[in-house]
């Protein structure tokens, strides 16, 4: 699995938004058994107290449980990792609007920023 994690953010809030992609597109099947927190945490090169912290916030949102003495699993409520995704996608869009609003861009301007970056491979000038 490929982490893209920015060490400047928290990076417990992006191992759970990154797993719950991984599972709501079907990366990891209902009951299927996730990684080891220790795995997981070289594998991501994160501490396995921050890893453990994510697994146990997406057990709280339904999307993986515990089996004690087993590890953890992916749960059978896909509908509750796509809604994570979706709240998400949902925040970083916001975020992005008013970091553009700050920059003094309008928001039909915003628009045709992220149109022309999207068609020319991410040069964008405005």
């Amino acid at each position: 699995m490929e982490w893209k994690l920015i060490k400047s953010r928290p990076i417990c809030p992006q191992l759970c938004e990154q797993l719950s992609t991984h599972i709501a597109l079907g990366e990891f099947a209902a009951g299927e058994q996730l990684p080891s927190v220790r795995a997981l945490a070289v594998e991501a090169g994160v501490n396995p107290g921050t890893v453990q912290k994510a697994f146990e916030q997406l057990s709280r949102d339904g999307i993986i449980y515990a089996v004690v003495g087993s590890g953890w699993y992916v749960g059978d409520n896909l509908e509750a990792a796509e809604a994570a995704v979706e709240r998400s996608r949902a925040d970083k869009t916001r975020q992005y609007f008013s970091d553009m609003e700050n920059l003094g861009m309008t928001e039909a301007e915003t628009k045709q920023y992220t149109e022309r970056w999207n068609t020319d491979g991410g040069t964008a000038q405005m």
